[in-house]
């Protein structure tokens, strides 16, 4: 996996001492766009941090499976003593030193090879007179190849490759981590700038509110409007005021939602407020069904890891078909002896190498009945169906999805012209009511209905632009274009 391209680590402070401001209530604000989100994320989010460790041990498993292949050096030595005799007779000794050494392990093709040597040296003395020595040594490789059964696959072959795909499934796990990430990050960000323009919606709501209640109070005083109409007034007031902190609430907590995507240090960035760079907007996009399909099924991570998984049930059916074989090896051993009254005379021998021992034979072994790996082929079998139909109900579910996503946001988009038509002519009702009010054709509980009915289109407004900006969000995931769409460089093995 290619790192992804270098991030700023300390992006807050960063922004904070270039374009740090303060607001109403002296709480810092950093400027950031979508972008810089996003990187802030990919380099701080805590839960990223935990799924690239997952690659990490598969790739640990696999090299641990490649040990298998390590040779195995050994050597001992040992030294004999051996007193003999009947009393009274001369004391038989033998005294002798024997020394092996060995280098064995198992060949990736499914081979096992042996290459051993010893050397020994024996003195006797039965009397003065009958005293000697000896000394003997052999050097000899031995390899065993199966034929049939572990011929092209065997245990070790099966788990390095069920390691690889593994490592390749941990792999689009992460990368489809990162797309949920980067996807949350979205719209926890425009859900930010809903929040902040529902805010700026309630606070115009008030505004309108309280005019309409210190115009009314003006004209109780002169006596043509009746108190009645005035506490109409405070009520709305109260309830736009109740509606401002319902939505200044919300704002704080879509703030803390965003922060918590962004950052691996919530402690050091609580108090200072994101403040969205970008604005909604509602631009054109030209959707195509079937391109959207392609791209879903040749870029979901999810679906890509089910193909991985069919390829695993696979190499699990291939091995457990090679395991219904007799087992048929074939031996051979090449070797050299040597022997001499000393060490040096045999290591002489044995580095002529002139008294050759060579043997070669086969050997095999058929299980009568072969119950255990017949049923654990036909498991293998139908473990690589259900992997199969698994594959094609993925396929299938991707494709609804996409095409309700297209559907959604087809939808949102003719949602945002027509709540944005309702708000220009709600911002024109209210204006002709408030003339007409003004000539006392109107009432002034007619007027806070159409104050209502003005701040409900705005909120619908900027609700469609960023149900919207969301959709596009889901798509692109659901596609699994996000990485692509939001210019993220990574590379899966």
């Amino acid at each position: 996996m290619k790192k992804f391209s270098a991030v700023l680590s300390a992006l807050f402070s960063a922004a904070l001492a270039v374009a740090a401001q303060t607001n109403a209530d002296l709480t810092p604000v950093c400027a950031m766009s979508l972008q810089d989100c996003v990187q802030e994320a990919l380099a701080h989010n805590l839960g990223l941090q935990i799924d690239r460790i997952a690659p990490q041990i598969s790739l640990y498993n696999l090299n641990v499976y490649y040990g298998a292949y390590d040779p195995t050096f050994n050597f001992s030595g040992q030294h004999s003593r051996n007193e003999s005799g009947p009393e009274g007779a001369p004391v038989s000794v033998s005294d002798g030193n024997t020394f092996t050494s060995g280098l064995n392990g198992t060949a990736p093709w499914g081979m096992t090879y042996g290459l051993n040597g010893n050397v020994s040296k024996t003195a006797n003395s039965g009397s003065a007179t009958n005293m000697f020595e000896s000394s003997s040594g052999s050097v000899q490789l031995q390899v065993t190849q199966p034929l049939l059964k572990n011929f092209w696959i065997d245990n070790n072959r099966l788990t390095i490759r069920v390691a690889k795909n593994a490592l390749k499934q941990s792999e689009q796990v992460l990368r489809g981590q990162i797309i949920t990430t980067v996807t949350s990050v979205e719209n926890a960000y425009y859900e930010l700038i809903y929040a902040q323009d529902n805010v700026a919606v309630q606070q115009e709501a008030l505004d309108l509110a309280q005019t309409q209640l210190d115009q009314d109070k003006q004209r109780v005083q002169i006596g043509t409007l009746a108190q009645l109409s005035v506490q109409s007034d405070e009520s709305q007031v109260a309830s736009s005021r109740a509606s401002l902190i319902s939505a200044q609430n919300n704002l704080a907590i879509d703030q803390n939602n965003l922060k918590t995507l962004l950052t691996d240090a919530y402690a050091e960035t609580h108090g200072t407020n994101i403040q969205p760079t970008a604005t909604l907007e509602a631009p054109l996009q030209l959707f195509d069904l079937q391109e959207s399909w392609d791209k879903g099924m040749t870029e979901r991570p999810d679906l890509l890891q089910q193909r991985l998984e069919v390829e695993h049930q696979g190499i699990a059916l291939k091995y457990y078909l090679n395991q219904l074989f007799p087992e048929l090896d074939l031996t051979g051993t090449l070797g050299y002896n040597g022997a001499a009254s000393d060490f040096n005379g045999t290591f002489d021998q044995l580095n002529d190498a002139d008294r050759p021992t060579y043997g070669y034979g086969a050997s095999i072994s058929v299980p009568l009945s072969n119950v255990g790996p017949r049923n654990q082929y036909k498991i293998a079998k139908a473990s690589v169906q259900a992997a199969v139909l698994t594959l094609k109900q993925l396929e299938q579910k991707i494709m609804v999805d996409i095409d309700t996503d297209v559907k959604q946001a087809q939808s949102d988009y003719e949602s945002v012209e027509a709540t944005r038509e309702a708000r220009i002519y709600a911002e024109a009702a209210l204006d002709a009511e408030q003339k007409t009010y003004a000539v006392g054709k109107a009432t002034t509980f007619e007027v806070l209905q159409y104050q209502s009915a003005l701040t409900t289109a705005r909120g619908a407004e900027i609700r469609a632009l960023a149900n919207y900006e969301e959709a596009l969000a889901t798509l692109a995931a659901d596609e699994g274009s996000t990485l692509e769409r939001n210019g993220i460089d990574i590379e899966a093995k």
